[in-house]
C-alpha cells in the first residue's frame, strides 16, 4: 500500500499508542496535510539521527507504524500539533518520487501468531516485573498498572508496557522491528530486569549515603551527598583552609572589640557548617563586610590653608562663603588635632557647583571622596540596611559607602537629600537623624552588622534645592550654607576660567583655538540661558566648540584659530531663546514688575491689572496659590480704604469688575510677597497712572498698607539685575540682607526699602510730583455709563 511518510525525532510511536506530536518542518507538515485529505493515514519512522534538519532516506529506519491522524490544529506560530494513533507495524519497500514530503510504498508486517505456554510465561513474568518496576519508580500511576495486568494480548503487552519505560531510542526502535510477540516479550523483559536493577543500585546508595548522616542534618541531604561522591573522589574540602585563612587575616587587622568577637563567632560557626549550604553563604559574606571595613584607616589631612585655598579656587570661581567654612575647619584641626567632622548643608538652584564643590573640598583636604544620591530614596533600609535574616540582605547606603572610601575620615556627600521620599517601608529621612548627628553617629549601627560603627571623623556635606522639604530635626543638624545664584559677571569669569578650556578641550580642540569675546560670553548668558547656575550656559559653549570643530577640519585646517564675536553668536547658536533687558520698554497703565524666587533663582514676574464695567467682582487668573489670591484680596482692601486719598469715587468698586492676571498662566505661583505689587497695579488701573518701567518691587501687604518682609532678597536682586531694572523697592526690614547682595550688582540697582504702601506708590507711579501723588488728585477711571457697556475695549489699561 502507499502512505506519506513523516520522519520523527527522539520518539518511536508503537502499534495501539496514542501520541501528540509538534510538528514544525514543512515537509512533515504537507505529508499530514495529505494524509488528512487522503483517509488520514500516514506512516510514522523515526530518524537515526534527531540533529537532521533535512532527513534522507538513509537517515530513517525501514521499520516504522502505520497510523491515524485523530486530529490536527495549527498553532499561531505556524507549528501544526497532531494527535496520532498507531495501529501496525509496517516496513518500507520502495520511495516515490515526490518534491513535497516522503511518499513510499510499504509492507504490512503484523501478522497474528497463536498463543501458546511460552506466551502465557512471558506475560506473567513481564506483568509480574513491571509491578516491581512501578514501585520502584513512583511515577508510574496506578491505573497504568490495572490496564496493563488486563492484557492477555501478548504484541498489545509489549507495545503499551514499553511506552512507560526510560529506555534509549535505539532500544525502542529494536522492540518495534521485532515482529514475533514471545521474543518481543523476551527483549522486553531483558530491558525491564535491566531498568528494575538500576532502581535497586540507585536505591542502595542513596540508602548508605542516609544512613551516613546524623538525624540534625536530614535537611542537608543532597549536599551530603555530594560531599559523599567529593570523599570517594578524593576531592580536598577546603572549607577548613578558608576558614583558617580568616582567622590569620583577622589576626593581623585592628578592629574593636565588639567587632572582633562577632568574627570570631562567626568564624567558629561556619567551621562547622557545610560548605554547600546557604547558611554557610550568609555567615562569609556577614564576615567579609566586617573585615573590609575600615575601623582604624584614615587619611591625613591637609592643614596648609595657603594650599587648600589654592586647590579651592582652582575648581571654583566665587562662592566664598563654603570655602571660608572649610579654612576655618582645617585652622581649628592644626590646632587641636582632633576635631569631629562638620555636617554642612548647601542650599541652592540646579548648576551652581554644589556636589563639584564637595569633590573640591575632599580634594583641598587630601580626604577620599564618596558620593550617595538620595533622590527617589524611600526605604528606611536603603540607609539602615537590612538584617540578616532576609535572603540576599545587604547593609545600607552608609556601610557601602565607607567601605568603598576604605578610610574613617572620607568627605561624604549626600547629593538630592531634599528629594527623599516616604511611604510604607519607613522614613529615610528619620534614618538619616542618627547618621547626621555628631552626638550619635560615633555609634551608628546598621541593621545588618548589628555592631556600632564610627561615623564622627566623616565630613558629611549634604545638597539641596530646597530647605522646605527637608524635616525640620534634620535641619536642625545640619550647617546651612546657601549658594546664590551667580551674577552676569561671575558667569563671565567661570566661563572664562573654566567652561571654555573644558569644552575645548572635550571637543578635541586647544584652548586658543576657539576664542569667545567677552561680550560674546555675555550675550550667551543674556539671550540664550536663562538661570541661576550655569549648566546651560556650559550647553551653549559645548554648542560653540563643536561647530569650531566642525569648521577647521571643514576647512582642512586642524590647528587654526577661530575667534567667535558677539556679532557671530546668532550664527553659531540660531535664534535667541530669550529676550534681554526691561519685560517692558515703556512705562503702562496696570502692569507693574513684580519679583519672586524659585526653584532655581529668582524670576521677574509682571502682573497686569484692568477695569472693566460691573458690580465688582474681583478675577484673579495666572494658576495663583491661595496665598497669592488672598495678597491680592488684602491689595484691593487697601486701595478702598485709600479710595478718597487717591481721587476715587466712594463707590467705584460697586460699579467695576477688576481683573488681575500674572502671565504664564501654565505655571503655578504663590507666596505673599507679591502684595504691594498687586497693589500698584490696581492703583494703575484704577488712577490711569502709568508704572514705571524700570521699577520692580518685592513685599507682603497688609490691610493697613505696611509693608512686611520677604525671603529670598538676593535671588530677586539679581533676577531684576538680570533683567537691567534700575530700581527695586524692597521692605525696610529686609535691609539686612542687602549686605549678602555682591557689591557689582549694587553699583548698578538702586535698592529702596519701604515701609509703607503709600511710599511704593510714590516711587512707582508716574508722576510729575512724587511727593505729593495723593493730593494733587489725578482724574479718576470714569466708568462709562451702561449702554456703552460694548465699548469696553476701551478700557484695557494698555
Amino acid at each position: 500500500m502507499r502512505a506519506p511518510l513523516m520522519p520523527l525525532r527522539d520518539v518511536v510511536v508503537f502499534p495501539s499508542m496514542v501520541a501528540p506530536l509538534f510538528v514544525g518542518r514543512d515537509r512533515s507538515v504537507a505529508a499530514l496535510e495529505y494524509a488528512m485529505e487522503h483517509g488520514k493515514t500516514i506512516f510514522m519512522a523515526t530518524q537515526r539521527e534527531a540533529k537532521v534538519d533535512d532527513p534522507r532516506e538513509g537517515d530513517i529506519y525501514q521499520v516504522g507504524t502505520l497510523s491515524t491522524v485523530l486530529q490536527l490544529l495549527r498553532l499561531p506560530d505556524g507549528t501544526v500539533k497532531a494527535l496520532i494513533e498507531g495501529r501496525e507495524r509496517a516496513r518500507v519497500v520502495s520511495y516515490e518520487s515526490n518534491p513535497d514530503f516522503f511518499m513510499v510504498e510499504l509492507e504490512v508486517l503484523d501478522q497474528l501468531y497463536p498463543a501458546d505456554l511460552e506466551s502465557e510465561a512471558l506475560i506473567r513474568s513481564v506483568v509480574a516485573s513491571f509491578e516491581q518496576y512501578a514501585k520502584l519508580n513512583k511515577k508510574i500511576p496506578k491505573e497504568v498498572m490495572l490496564s496493563v495486568a488486563a492484557i492477555t494480548e501478548p504484541g498489545a503487552l509489549s507495545d503499551t508496557v514499553v511506552s512507560h519505560l526510560p529506555i534509549k531510542l535505539e532500544d525502542r526502535q529494536q522492540l518495534l522491528e521485532i515482529i514475533e510477540p514471545n521474543r518481543r516479550l523476551s527483549r522486553l523483559f531483558e530491558l525491564l530486569r535491566s531498568e528494575i536493577e538500576i532502581l535497586q543500585i540507585e536505591r542502595r546508595i542513596k540508602g548508605r549515603v542516609k544512613r551516613q548522616m546524623e538525624k540534625t542534618q536530614r535537611e542537608y541531604y543532597l549536599n551530603e551527598q555530594m560531599r559523599a561522591i567529593q570523599k570517594e573522589m578524593g576531592e580536598k574540602d577546603d572549607l577548613k583552609s578558608e576558614a583558617k585563612d580568616l582567622e590569620e587575616k583577622l589576626k593581623n587587622m585592628r578592629m574593636p572589640r565588639e567587632a572582633r568577637q562577632k568574627v570570631e563567632a562567626e568564624i567558629k560557626k561556619l567551621k562547622m557548617m557545610s560548605p554547600m549550604s546557604a547558611e554557610a553563604t550568609v555567615v562569609r559574606n556577614y564576615v567579609d563586610w566586617l573585615m573590609a571595613l575600615p575601623w582604624y584607616d584614615r587619611t591625613r589631612d591637609m592643614l596648609d590653608l595657603d594650599a587648600a585655598r589654592t586647590i579651592l579656587d582652582e575648581d571654583h570661581y566665587g562662592l566664598d562663603k563654603p570655602k571660608e567654612r572649610i579654612l576655618e575647619f582645617l585652622a581649628v584641626q592644626a590646632l587641636t588635632k582632633k576635631i569631629k567632622g562638620p555636617i554642612l548643608c548647601f542650599v541652592g538652584p540646579p548648576g551652581v557647583g554644589k556636589t563639584s564643590l564637595a569633590r573640591s573640598i575632599a580634594r583641598a583636604m587630601g580626604r577620599n571622596f564618596i558620593r550617595v544620591s538620595l533622590g527617589g530614596v524611600r526605604d528606611e533600609a536603603e540607609i539602615r540596611g537590612h538584617r540578616r535574616t532576609y535572603i540576599g540582605a545587604l547593609p545600607g547606603k552608609i556601610i557601602q559607602s565607607m567601605r568603598r572610601a576604605g578610610s574613617v575620615n572620607p568627605v561624604f556627600c549626600l547629593d538630592e537629600v531634599d528629594k527623599m521620599s516616604t511611604d510604607f517601608r519607613g522614613d529615610p529621612s528619620a534614618a538619616l537623624l542618627e547618621v547626621l548627628d555628631p552626638e550619635q553617629n560615633f555609634a551608628f549601627n546598621d541593621h545588618y552588622l548589628d555592631t556600632d560603627y564610627n561615623l564622627s571623623e566623616v565630613m558629611f556635606i549634604t545638597t539641596a534645592n530646597t530647605l522646605y522639604s527637608i524635616p525640620a530635626p534634620l535641619q536642625d543638624r545640619m550647617e546651612i550654607i546657601r549658594l546664590p545664584g551667580y551674577t552676569e559677571l561671575e558667569k563671565l569669569g567661570i566661563a572664562t576660567q573654566f567652561l571654555l578650556p573644558k569644552q575645548a578641550k572635550a571637543n578635541g580642540l586647544d584652548p586658543e583655538q576657539a576664542q569667545l569675546s567677552d561680550n560674546a560670553i555675555l550675550e550667551i548668558a543674556r539671550r540664550y540661558t536663562r538661570e541661576a547656575g550655569v549648566r546651560n550656559l556650559e550647553r551653549e559653549i559645548a554648542s560653540v566648540c563643536r561647530k569650531v570643530a566642525k569648521r577647521l577640519v571643514s576647512e582642512g585646517n586642524l590647528k587654526g584659530q577661530v575667534r567667535v564675536p558677539v556679532s557671530a553668536i546668532e550664527s553659531y547658536l540660531g535664534v535667541p531663546k530669550f529676550r534681554h533687558g526691561l519685560p517692558e520698554e515703556a512705562d503702562h497703565v496696570g502692569l507693574a514688575n513684580g519679583l519672586a524666587w524659585t526653584e532655581t533663582g529668582g524670576e521677574v514676574l509682571t502682573t497686569e491689572a484692568i477695569v472693566l464695567p460691573g458690580k465688582g467682582k474681583l478675577t484673579i487668573t495666572g494658576k495663583l496659590g491661595e496665598v497669592m489670591q488672598e495678597s491680592a484680596q488684602a491689595a484691593l482692601s487697601y486701595v478702598r480704604s485709600r479710595g478718597k486719598s487717591l481721587g476715587l469715587p466712594g463707590d467705584f468698586y460697586t460699579k467695576a469688575d477688576l481683573h488681575i492676571h500674572v502671565p504664564e498662566g501654565a505655571i503655578p505661583k504663590d507666596g505673599p510677597s507679591a502684595g504691594i505689587t498687586l497693589a500698584t497695579a490696581l492703583v494703575s488701573a484704577l488712577t490711569r497712572m502709568p508704572v514705571k518701567a524700570s521699577v520692580a518691587m518685592t513685599g507682603e501687604i497688609t490691610l493697613r498698607g505696611r509693608v512686611l518682609p520677604i525671603g529670598g532678597l538676593r535671588e530677586k536682586v539679581l533676577a531684576a539685575h538680570r533683567a537691567q531694572i534700575t530700581q527695586i523697592l524692597i521692605p525696610k526690614e529686609n535691609e539686612k540682607d542687602i549686605k549678602e547682595i555682591p557689591a557689582r550688582v549694587l553699583k548698578t540697582v538702586e535698592l529702596i526699602p519701604v515701609e509703607h504702601m503709600d511710599q511704593v506708590l510714590t516711587y512707582a507711579l508716574a508722576c510729575d510730583d512724587p511727593e505729593a501723588i495723593f493730593q494733587c488728585k489725578p482724574e479718576p477711571y470714569v466708568l462709562p455709563p451702561e449702554s456703552e457697556g460694548d465699548k469696553s475695549s476701551d478700557m484695557v489699561a494698555h
